[in-house]
């Protein structure tokens, strides 16, 4: 029986994906809370190696959807669609 990596899918996803800048309201509220340069050093970490473990990469519910959450620091996390 063959292991499949659970984030197989995601890798595919990843080199497909397409980044989009944040709306300006949105990069406003990271900057008003200071996550700007962090949001900035994960989001590379996504494109680069989506498996660093800063990362704490996971798979939401419904699976289906295949909608991803990625940490920014302890209390923040980003929604990757």
């Amino acid at each position: 029986m063959q292991i499949i990596d659970k984030y197989w899918q995601f890798d595919m996803i990843v080199a497909m994906m397409k980044i989009v800048p944040l709306r300006k309201d949105l990069n406003k509220k990271l900057i008003q809370h200071g996550l700007d340069k962090k949001f900035n050093k994960q989001i590379s970490f996504l494109l680069t190696n989506h498996k660093h473990p800063s990362l704490h990469l996971e798979k939401l519910e419904p699976k289906h959807l295949n909608i991803y959450s990625f940490r920014i620091d302890k209390k923040w996390r980003a929604i990757v669609i």
